[in-house]
Protein backbone atom coordinates (compact mmCIF):
# COMPACT_ATOMS: atom_id res chain seq x y z
CA UNK A 1 0.00 0.00 0.00
CA UNK A 2 3.12 2.23 -0.11
CA UNK A 3 2.28 5.51 -1.86
CA UNK A 4 4.77 8.85 -2.54
CA UNK A 5 4.17 12.27 -1.69
CA UNK A 6 4.77 14.24 -4.45
CA UNK A 7 3.70 17.50 -3.95
CA UNK A 8 2.00 19.66 -0.81
CA UNK A 9 -0.23 22.88 -0.56
CA UNK A 10 -0.25 23.70 3.01
CA UNK A 11 -2.95 26.89 4.24
CA UNK A 12 -3.02 26.91 7.97
CA UNK A 13 -2.11 28.85 10.68
CA UNK A 14 1.55 28.94 9.67
CA UNK A 15 3.37 30.40 6.32
CA UNK A 16 3.19 26.29 5.00
CA UNK A 17 2.05 27.29 1.97
CA UNK A 18 5.25 28.62 0.79
CA UNK A 19 7.15 25.52 -0.20
CA UNK A 20 10.58 26.73 0.13
CA UNK A 21 10.00 27.63 4.15
CA UNK A 22 9.81 25.08 6.79
CA UNK A 23 8.54 27.01 10.19
CA UNK A 24 11.34 29.28 10.17
CA UNK A 25 8.60 31.87 11.71
CA UNK A 26 6.41 30.62 14.45
CA UNK A 27 3.03 32.52 14.49
CA UNK A 28 1.00 32.02 17.97
CA UNK A 29 -2.41 32.88 19.18
CA UNK A 30 -3.67 34.48 22.23
CA UNK A 31 -6.84 33.72 22.16
CA UNK A 32 -7.08 29.78 22.23
CA UNK A 33 -7.98 30.43 18.75
CA UNK A 34 -5.00 29.67 15.24
CA UNK A 35 -6.54 31.40 12.08
CA UNK A 36 -5.09 30.61 8.99
CA UNK A 37 -2.10 32.88 7.60
CA UNK A 38 -3.55 33.83 4.26
CA UNK A 39 -1.80 33.88 1.24
CA UNK A 40 -2.21 36.61 -1.70
CA UNK A 41 -4.99 34.39 -3.27
CA UNK A 42 -4.87 36.47 -6.75
CA UNK A 43 -1.89 34.86 -7.55
CA UNK A 44 -4.02 31.81 -7.91
CA UNK A 45 -7.42 32.16 -7.91
CA UNK A 46 -9.07 35.33 -11.05
CA UNK A 47 -9.88 38.45 -8.71
CA UNK A 48 -13.35 37.69 -10.46
CA UNK A 49 -14.09 34.59 -9.69
CA UNK A 50 -12.22 35.39 -5.82
CA UNK A 51 -15.62 37.50 -4.97
CA UNK A 52 -18.13 34.87 -5.54
CA UNK A 53 -16.05 32.68 -3.28
CA UNK A 54 -15.71 32.12 0.77
CA UNK A 55 -12.58 31.81 2.49
CA UNK A 56 -12.75 27.85 2.53
CA UNK A 57 -13.23 27.60 -0.86
CA UNK A 58 -10.61 29.79 -1.21
CA UNK A 59 -8.23 28.28 0.53
CA UNK A 60 -8.97 24.63 -1.04
CA UNK A 61 -8.38 25.56 -4.56
CA UNK A 62 -5.00 27.70 -3.75
CA UNK A 63 -4.14 24.97 -1.66
CA UNK A 64 -4.46 22.05 -4.57
CA UNK A 65 -3.14 24.66 -6.78
CA UNK A 66 -0.02 24.78 -4.83
CA UNK A 67 0.45 21.40 -4.34
CA UNK A 68 -0.55 20.33 -8.32
CA UNK A 69 2.75 22.95 -9.02
CA UNK A 70 4.66 21.64 -6.37
CA UNK A 71 4.22 18.34 -7.95
CA UNK A 72 4.45 19.95 -11.92
CA UNK A 73 1.15 18.54 -12.63
CA UNK A 74 -1.37 19.54 -14.62
CA UNK A 75 -4.36 17.33 -14.04
CA UNK A 76 -4.99 14.76 -11.06
CA UNK A 77 -5.98 11.31 -11.53
CA UNK A 78 -8.53 12.18 -8.64
CA UNK A 79 -9.48 14.59 -6.24
CA UNK A 80 -10.49 13.35 -2.74
CA UNK A 81 -10.66 15.25 0.28
CA UNK A 82 -11.96 14.94 4.20
CA UNK A 83 -13.96 17.26 6.14
CA UNK A 84 -15.45 17.10 9.92
CA UNK A 85 -17.65 19.94 9.11
CA UNK A 86 -17.54 21.33 6.00
CA UNK A 87 -18.29 25.01 4.52
CA UNK A 88 -19.18 26.04 8.30
CA UNK A 89 -18.93 29.76 7.26
CA UNK A 90 -21.18 29.29 4.15
CA UNK A 91 -24.19 27.22 6.35
CA UNK A 92 -23.92 29.73 8.91
CA UNK A 93 -24.42 32.71 6.49
CA UNK A 94 -27.76 31.10 4.78
CA UNK A 95 -29.20 29.91 7.96
CA UNK A 96 -28.77 33.08 9.69
CA UNK A 97 -30.14 35.00 6.72
CA UNK A 98 -33.09 32.39 6.80
CA UNK A 99 -34.09 33.81 10.16
CA UNK A 100 -33.30 37.41 9.29
CA UNK A 101 -35.18 37.77 6.52
CA UNK A 102 -37.91 35.20 7.80
CA UNK A 103 -36.76 32.39 4.78
CA UNK A 104 -38.34 34.95 2.21
CA UNK A 105 -36.12 36.28 -0.50
CA UNK A 106 -33.25 34.37 0.07
CA UNK A 107 -30.17 34.04 -2.26
CA UNK A 108 -29.47 30.23 -3.12
CA UNK A 109 -25.62 31.40 -3.31
CA UNK A 110 -24.87 30.33 0.22
CA UNK A 111 -26.96 27.21 0.52
CA UNK A 112 -24.65 25.96 -2.95
CA UNK A 113 -21.79 26.27 -1.29
CA UNK A 114 -22.57 25.16 2.15
CA UNK A 115 -22.44 21.28 1.28
CA UNK A 116 -19.50 19.18 2.67
CA UNK A 117 -18.47 18.09 -1.24
CA UNK A 118 -17.77 21.71 -2.03
CA UNK A 119 -14.35 21.89 -2.16
CA UNK A 120 -13.56 19.32 -4.32
CA UNK A 121 -16.52 20.57 -6.57
CA UNK A 122 -14.70 23.87 -6.72
CA UNK A 123 -11.19 22.37 -7.18
CA UNK A 124 -12.10 20.12 -10.15
CA UNK A 125 -13.93 22.88 -11.85
CA UNK A 126 -11.44 25.64 -11.73
CA UNK A 127 -8.77 22.97 -13.10
CA UNK A 128 -11.04 21.48 -15.57
CA UNK A 129 -10.70 17.80 -13.63
CA UNK A 130 -13.82 15.37 -14.74
CA UNK A 131 -11.75 12.65 -13.15
CA UNK A 132 -12.92 11.05 -9.65
CA UNK A 133 -14.17 13.28 -7.30
CA UNK A 134 -15.27 12.08 -3.79
CA UNK A 135 -15.44 13.76 -0.41
CA UNK A 136 -15.20 11.92 3.14
CA UNK A 137 -16.91 13.59 6.31
CA UNK A 138 -16.17 10.70 9.16
CA UNK A 139 -15.72 13.54 11.96
CA UNK A 140 -11.94 12.56 13.28
CA UNK A 141 -10.76 10.29 10.56
CA UNK A 142 -12.07 12.61 7.49
CA UNK A 143 -8.72 13.20 6.07
CA UNK A 144 -7.62 9.61 6.97
CA UNK A 145 -10.20 8.09 5.12
CA UNK A 146 -9.23 10.45 1.87
CA UNK A 147 -5.80 9.25 1.91
CA UNK A 148 -7.07 5.91 2.18
CA UNK A 149 -9.34 5.97 -0.85
CA UNK A 150 -6.48 7.76 -2.89
CA UNK A 151 -4.04 5.02 -1.84
CA UNK A 152 -6.31 2.57 -2.74
CA UNK A 153 -6.09 4.39 -6.34
CA UNK A 154 -2.58 4.72 -7.10
CA UNK A 155 -2.35 0.92 -6.22
CA UNK A 156 -5.30 0.05 -8.91
CA UNK A 157 -3.27 2.55 -11.56
CA UNK A 158 -4.22 5.92 -11.08
CA UNK A 159 -1.74 8.59 -11.60
CA UNK A 160 -1.14 11.83 -9.21
CA UNK A 161 -4.38 11.55 -6.83
CA UNK A 162 -4.77 14.37 -4.81
CA UNK A 163 -6.01 14.20 -1.41
CA UNK A 164 -6.72 16.70 1.16
CA UNK A 165 -8.44 17.84 4.23
CA UNK A 166 -9.74 20.88 5.17
CA UNK A 167 -12.09 22.52 8.26
CA UNK A 168 -12.83 25.94 9.08
CA UNK A 169 -13.18 28.00 12.41
CA UNK A 170 -15.42 30.52 12.37
CA UNK A 171 -16.98 32.85 15.46
CA UNK A 172 -20.02 31.13 15.84
CA UNK A 173 -18.15 27.51 15.60
CA UNK A 174 -15.73 28.48 18.04
CA UNK A 175 -18.47 29.81 20.66
CA UNK A 176 -20.60 26.46 20.34
CA UNK A 177 -17.49 24.08 20.67
CA UNK A 178 -16.98 26.17 23.62
CA UNK A 179 -19.78 25.87 25.45
CA UNK A 180 -19.44 21.73 25.71
CA UNK A 181 -15.94 22.04 27.00
CA UNK A 182 -13.64 21.62 23.74
CA UNK A 183 -11.56 24.28 23.92
CA UNK A 184 -9.35 25.89 27.63
CA UNK A 185 -11.72 27.89 29.74
CA UNK A 186 -8.80 30.62 30.67
CA UNK A 187 -6.47 32.14 27.79
CA UNK A 188 -3.07 30.81 27.20
CA UNK A 189 -0.37 31.62 23.86
CA UNK A 190 -0.65 28.29 21.81
CA UNK A 191 2.98 27.82 22.21
CA UNK A 192 2.09 27.28 25.78
CA UNK A 193 -0.76 24.16 24.85
CA UNK A 194 0.98 21.37 25.81
CA UNK A 195 2.56 22.93 28.97
CA UNK A 196 -1.19 23.94 30.40
CA UNK A 197 -2.77 21.50 32.83
CA UNK A 198 -6.50 22.68 32.02
CA UNK A 199 -8.67 20.48 30.24
CA UNK A 200 -9.28 21.27 26.66
CA UNK A 201 -7.87 22.37 23.60
CA UNK A 202 -7.39 25.15 21.53
CA UNK A 203 -9.78 25.90 18.16
CA UNK A 204 -7.99 25.86 14.62
CA UNK A 205 -8.26 25.62 10.81
CA UNK A 206 -6.44 24.88 7.61
CA UNK A 207 -6.59 23.47 4.46
CA UNK A 208 -3.95 20.64 2.94
CA UNK A 209 -3.68 19.19 0.04
CA UNK A 210 -1.04 16.45 -1.20
CA UNK A 211 -0.35 14.63 -4.53
CA UNK A 212 0.46 11.24 -3.92
CA UNK A 213 1.39 8.50 -6.61
CA UNK A 214 3.01 5.13 -6.83
CA UNK A 215 5.91 6.51 -8.45
CA UNK A 216 8.50 8.21 -7.19
CA UNK A 217 9.67 11.48 -8.42
CA UNK A 218 12.84 14.09 -8.18
CA UNK A 219 10.63 16.10 -5.71
CA UNK A 220 8.85 13.56 -3.85
CA UNK A 221 9.00 14.34 0.20
CA UNK A 222 8.53 11.15 1.37
CA UNK A 223 6.77 7.53 1.29
CA UNK A 224 3.64 6.44 2.83
CA UNK A 225 4.63 3.15 3.65
CA UNK A 226 1.07 2.27 5.28
CA UNK A 227 -1.71 3.47 7.11
CA UNK A 228 -4.80 1.98 10.05
CA UNK A 229 -7.54 3.08 11.87
CA UNK A 230 -9.31 1.45 14.50
CA UNK A 231 -12.70 2.72 16.99
CA UNK A 232 -12.71 3.02 20.66
CA UNK A 233 -10.62 0.40 21.90
CA UNK A 234 -11.58 -0.92 25.35
CA UNK A 235 -8.20 0.63 27.07
CA UNK A 236 -4.87 2.67 26.85
CA UNK A 237 -2.50 -0.97 26.88
CA UNK A 238 -5.37 -1.95 23.91
CA UNK A 239 -3.93 1.53 21.96
CA UNK A 240 -0.34 -0.02 22.63
CA UNK A 241 -1.26 -3.16 21.39
CA UNK A 242 -2.52 -1.82 18.18
CA UNK A 243 0.33 0.22 17.55
CA UNK A 244 2.37 -2.61 18.22
CA UNK A 245 0.20 -4.85 15.92
CA UNK A 246 0.40 -2.31 12.89
CA UNK A 247 4.24 -2.07 13.10
CA UNK A 248 4.90 -5.83 13.46
CA UNK A 249 2.65 -6.33 10.83
CA UNK A 250 5.48 -4.86 8.00
CA UNK A 251 8.25 -6.13 10.18
CA UNK A 252 9.24 -3.38 12.58
CA UNK A 253 9.28 -2.43 16.55
CA UNK A 254 9.39 0.41 18.24
CA UNK A 255 13.69 1.05 17.93
CA UNK A 256 12.98 1.03 14.09
CA UNK A 257 11.01 4.45 14.34
CA UNK A 258 13.45 7.55 14.69
CA UNK A 259 10.12 9.84 15.19
CA UNK A 260 6.99 10.52 16.17
CA UNK A 261 4.21 12.62 15.39
CA UNK A 262 1.89 12.70 18.36
CA UNK A 263 -1.78 14.34 18.45
CA UNK A 264 -1.26 15.90 21.59
CA UNK A 265 -3.91 19.29 21.72
CA UNK A 266 -3.03 20.22 25.17
CA UNK A 267 -6.44 18.51 27.22
CA UNK A 268 -4.92 16.30 29.81
CA UNK A 269 -7.43 13.54 29.71
CA UNK A 270 -7.25 13.24 25.97
CA UNK A 271 -3.24 13.29 25.83
CA UNK A 272 -3.24 10.89 28.59
CA UNK A 273 -3.22 8.47 25.81
CA UNK A 274 -0.19 10.14 23.73
CA UNK A 275 1.80 9.57 27.00
CA UNK A 276 1.54 5.62 27.40
CA UNK A 277 2.23 5.41 23.94
CA UNK A 278 4.88 7.67 23.51
CA UNK A 279 6.38 6.00 26.42
CA UNK A 280 6.99 2.75 24.28
CA UNK A 281 9.34 5.15 22.22
CA UNK A 282 11.93 5.96 24.83
CA UNK A 283 14.75 6.18 21.68
CA UNK A 284 12.54 8.03 19.22
CA UNK A 285 12.17 12.13 18.79
CA UNK A 286 8.84 12.74 20.55
CA UNK A 287 7.03 15.46 18.55
CA UNK A 288 3.78 17.99 18.52
CA UNK A 289 2.10 19.78 15.55
CA UNK A 290 -1.18 21.06 17.53
CA UNK A 291 -0.01 24.08 19.01
CA UNK A 292 1.08 25.08 15.72
CA UNK A 293 -2.15 24.49 13.68
CA UNK A 294 -4.96 23.96 16.77
CA UNK A 295 -7.34 21.45 17.21
CA UNK A 296 -10.06 20.26 14.40
CA UNK A 297 -11.53 17.31 12.55
CA UNK A 298 -8.74 16.91 9.71
CA UNK A 299 -5.61 18.01 11.91
CA UNK A 300 -3.97 14.78 11.07
CA UNK A 301 -3.45 16.38 7.76
CA UNK A 302 -0.87 18.70 9.34
CA UNK A 303 0.66 16.12 11.17
CA UNK A 304 1.43 13.87 7.65
CA UNK A 305 2.40 17.46 6.68
CA UNK A 306 5.31 17.89 9.30
CA UNK A 307 6.21 13.98 8.95
CA UNK A 308 6.74 14.58 4.96
CA UNK A 309 8.62 17.65 5.45
CA UNK A 310 10.89 16.43 8.29
CA UNK A 311 12.02 13.57 5.95
CA UNK A 312 12.75 15.80 2.86
CA UNK A 313 14.93 18.13 4.67
CA UNK A 314 16.26 15.67 7.31
CA UNK A 315 15.53 17.92 10.07
CA UNK A 316 13.63 18.67 12.76
CA UNK A 317 11.93 21.85 13.68
CA UNK A 318 12.85 22.76 17.54
CA UNK A 319 9.36 24.39 17.71
CA UNK A 320 7.80 20.74 17.24
CA UNK A 321 10.17 19.10 19.79
CA UNK A 322 8.88 17.28 22.89
CA UNK A 323 11.88 15.52 24.04
CA UNK A 324 15.78 15.65 23.94
CA UNK A 325 15.79 12.81 22.12
CA UNK A 326 17.75 13.81 18.69
CA UNK A 327 17.21 11.55 15.65
CA UNK A 328 17.72 12.19 12.09
CA UNK A 329 14.52 11.44 10.31
CA UNK A 330 14.59 7.92 8.19
CA UNK A 331 11.06 6.23 9.55
CA UNK A 332 8.25 8.34 11.24
CA UNK A 333 5.27 7.33 12.83
CA UNK A 334 1.84 9.66 13.07
CA UNK A 335 -0.64 8.93 15.89
CA UNK A 336 -3.67 10.67 16.10
CA UNK A 337 -6.95 10.15 17.78
CA UNK A 338 -10.32 12.06 18.05
CA UNK A 339 -12.21 12.01 21.47
CA UNK A 340 -11.05 8.76 22.46
CA UNK A 341 -12.66 7.27 19.73
CA UNK A 342 -11.63 7.71 16.41
CA UNK A 343 -7.60 6.21 16.21
CA UNK A 344 -5.52 6.44 13.31
CA UNK A 345 -1.58 5.75 12.42
CA UNK A 346 0.69 6.68 9.33
CA UNK A 347 3.72 5.33 8.78
CA UNK A 348 6.00 7.57 6.58
CA UNK A 349 9.91 6.94 5.49
CA UNK A 350 12.49 8.35 3.72
CA UNK A 351 12.67 8.66 -0.20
Amino acid sequence: MKVYINGIGNISPQETWDNTKFLKEVVSSDDNRLLCVEPVYKEYISPIKLRRMSKIIKRGIASALIALKDANVENPGAIITGTGWGCWADTEKFLLTMIEQGEEQLTPTAFMQSTHNTVSGQIAISIKCHNYNSTYAHRGVSFERSLQDGMMLCLEGNKNVLVGGFDECTDNFFTMLGRVGAWKKKTINSLDLFNDSQEGSIGGEASIAFIIDSNKTDNSYASIDAMTTFYKPDSDEQVNEKVNEFLSSYNLSPSDIDVVVSGNNGDSKSDAIYNVVLQEFPEATHTGFKHLCGQFDTSTAFGTWLAAKMLKTQSIPSVVKLNDVNKVPSKVLVVNHQNKENYSLQLLSKC
